[in-house]
């Protein structure tokens, strides 16, 4: 079957793009959106691949950037090494229902896994119902335990 879409690696020079689509993620999400600290945050990930990636969606035939997604990489004992959060996922209204959500979260995870993940999170509002169906579809469960978050 052939896709409408293409999913690469975010390049420096797509930041800006990527960093237009992360606004209207954040807006969306009703999370601050700070350009300039967020922007210098985007670059330094696509340049440091020891701290994770970002993907992007591109539509075919326009190659225009249509989605997103970030994964960063840390470490747990309790996974007994590196472990993961996906930090973003979004596809642009327009482009949803075609399956560039799904493709692009078994990217992440394949991306993650080769770079030697043993477990992956990510966090989503209780009420996105549609996004919590997508994860479960792809091996994701809820574990019994509350995210907290303390700014440094």
């Amino acid at each position: 079957m052939s896709t409408a879409f293409d999913i690469e690696l975010a390049t420096a020079t797509e930041a800006p793009e990527v960093l237009r689509l992360i606004a209207q993620l954040y807006e969306g999400e009703a999370i601050p959106f700070r350009a300039e600290a967020m922007g210098a945050a985007l670059l330094r990930l696509v340049s440091e691949p020891a701290l994770g990636f970002v993907l992007v969606a591109r539509a075919r035939p326009t190659r225009a950037i249509v989605g997103y997604g970030v994964a960063t990489l840390g470490f747990d004992v309790e996974f007994a090494g590196h472990d993961a959060f996906i930090t973003d996922l979004y596809v642009e209204p327009p482009s949803r229902g075609r399956g560039i959500g799904q493709a692009m979260l078994d990217a992440l995870t394949q991306g993650l896994r080769e770079r030697g993940a043993k477990a992956v999170h990510l966090m989503v509002r209780p009420e996105n119902e549609r996004a919590q169906a997508l994860y479960e579809t792809r091996g994701f469960e809820a574990v019994p335990r509350t995210v907290m978050t303390k700014l440094l």
